[in-house]
Parts: C-alpha cells; structure tokens; sequence
C-alpha cells in the first residue's frame, strides 16, 4: 500500500483564555482535541463539520501558521512540529493553503503579479523575467489571461479572486495543498467552475488536497475520503461513498439528514439534534456528542470513545460499535 504523504497523530490546538485585572489564564479553548488521520499522495480528503468545530483550526495546525498545542505532524517523512524556523521556511513551498475569503487573503495594494510572483521570489528565483513568464503561465492554468497581471484585486470578482489565489498557491509546484472552504464565499455557479478547476490540476499537477467546507454536497463531489469533526474531534473518516451511503455515527447520521434531496418525490428521516453545539472552552467529558445524541448511554457521559476501525478503512469514534 501506498505510504501516506501526510501523517497526523493526536494533534491537539488550545487557545488559553484570560481574564482579570492581569490577564491571568482561567481556562482554555480546546479548538481540536487530539485528531488523528492519513493523506495519501494525490488524494483529496474532506473534513466536514459544523461552524467552530475547529476544522480550519486543523488546517492551519498542520501547516504551522498557528503552533499546535501538543501532536505530531510528518509530512514527506519529516516531523514538521520539530523543525526551526529556516528548516520549515524551505518546507514550506511543499505546502500551501488556499484561503476561506479571496476578498481578504489578497493584498489590495499588490498587482496581481506581485501577488503570484512573491512566493517566487521568497524561495529563490530572483529572475525577473523568469517570474514574470512563471506568473503569467499560472494566470493561463487557472483560467485568466496575461494581461491581468498588471491589475489590483478589487478589479475582479470574487471567482476571479479566487483563482489568483489557486496560481499563487501552485506558483512553487507545492505537494501539499490545504483548502480551507475555497467555495463557501462563491455564488453556486462559480463554485463549479472552482471545484472542477481545482480537480482538474490536481489531475495534472499530481497534487494532494486537504479539502475543508461545512458544505456536504461539495465535499462529496470532489473528495475521495472525508473526515466528519465534532468540536474539536474526528467522530469519523472513511471513503465518501461509504459515509454517504451507511454513516455510523449518530453525529455523521443527523448531518447527512439535513441534505436536501434533489427529487421533491423522496423523502427522508430527518434527525433533529436537541440542544446546542457545547463551548470548545468547557466541552463535555466522555463523548462530546452525548449530550445531543438521540442513542446515547451511560458510558458515553463518562469515557471518552476511541478513535478506531469498525470495518476496513472505516473508523469511528462511538460506543456503539465498540
């Protein structure tokens, strides 16, 4: 079997929360609680889950923009929570994130051609005429023209934007690509484009998303596997056909409820979670979805389930099929 590109192991991200006349620590926000799973080369992966349930969080854990708390992340064989600063600077163009909000993550006072030319420069190509031509083959990739190089963000639209937020993601032919809800802030029809733009350079690129969106019919059209979080944990991970067609945990089963279904004729059951989503900085001991779940039992208040296989290459954190 093939060796996973990306390995994570009990990935843990707090945020301490603070108060007081001197800000002392009172309590910790536990954004992702210990995530654990596999990217394999070329692979996309999903991870779904509702607002705050610390997906992006995840996300950005993984490339080091926001230091995990506690975990292990190997990426090409290299433990990355243990390189210096330099060493994971030169990593980096291996690695590259494509942002929630292209209106945000552009720099207005930038031409789009420094935009897509500084990670160029920052990793050694010091040409200018070679990142110019490197610039303007990567507009022609994603679907622009050369001459939109001279041009500010605000000249575009949202789709636009985002595209030129694709070409400086791959400017440095990047291994590793993690999508952090790329579509969520696009009009539906320019989220096709998107979706099928972004499959068709994984094809010829060869590259390996971590594909993040609380959309599920999104993550089902371009994903291979897909990851299902509750705040701050896996609940489950197994391949898309899989989860779609027999989800095992209760969480998994409410989420793929509330999907509306093309044909009017067909109908669902509807699982109708009770109660709140609890706070990340106070969550509940055992389970965390105990307190919402409709087949919950005593042992779920009190032990939390382990992350583990109920069927080949689907794993589950539940009681029920332990």
């Amino acid at each position: 079997m093939q060796k996973p590109i990306l390995e994570v192991n009990g990935l843990k991200k707090y945020f301490d929360i603070r108060g007081g006349p001197i800000g002392r620590k009172v309590g910790e926000v536990k954004a992702v609680d210990d995530v654990s799973f596999t990217v394999r080369e070329g692979e996309i992966l999903g991870i779904v889950g509702e607002s705050g349930c610390g997906k992006s969080t995840t996300g950005k854990a993984i490339l080091r923009l926001i230091e995990p708390t506690a975990g292990k992340v190997t990426f090409l064989d290299k433990d990355i929570t243990s390189l210096n600063n330099s060493e994971m600077r030169s990593l980096r163009k291996d690695m590259q994130i494509i942002f929630q909000d292209p209106y945000a993550s552009l720099n207005p006072r930038h031409t789009v051609e420094k935009i897509i030319g500084e990670p160029l420069l920052v990793h050694g190509m010091d040409s200018v005429k070679q990142r110019t031509e490197r610039v303007q083959e990567l507009l022609e990739v994603v679907g622009l023209s050369p001459y939109h190089a001279k041009r500010y963000p605000h000249q575009f639209s949202g789709g636009q934007r985002q595209r030129i937020g694709i070409a400086r993601a791959l400017a440095n032919n990047p291994k590793l690509v993690i999508c952090d809800e790329p579509v969520s802030a696009l009009d539906v029809s320019i989220q096709s484009q998107i979706l099928n733009l972004m499959e068709k350079l994984r094809d010829e690129f060869n590259l390996t998303y971590i594909f993040i969106a609380h959309d599920l019919s999104v993550v089902k059209h371009i994903s291979d596997r897909i990851g299902v979080m509750y705040l701050g944990r896996m609940v489950e991970l197994t391949d898309k056909n899989k989860l779609y067609d027999s989800p095992k945990h209760p969480y998994t089963q409410a989420l793929l409820s509330a999907v509306p279904l093309p044909d009017p004729d067909l109908k669902r059951d509807r699982v109708i979670l009770k109660g709140d989503v609890p706070s990340p900085a106070n969550p509940p001991s055992g389970c965390a979805f105990h307190t919402r779940c409709p087949l919950a039992m005593d042992i779920c208040k009190e032990v939390r389930p382990v992350f583990n296989p109920v069927e080949d290459n689907h794993f589950v954190a539940c009681h029920l099929y332990e």
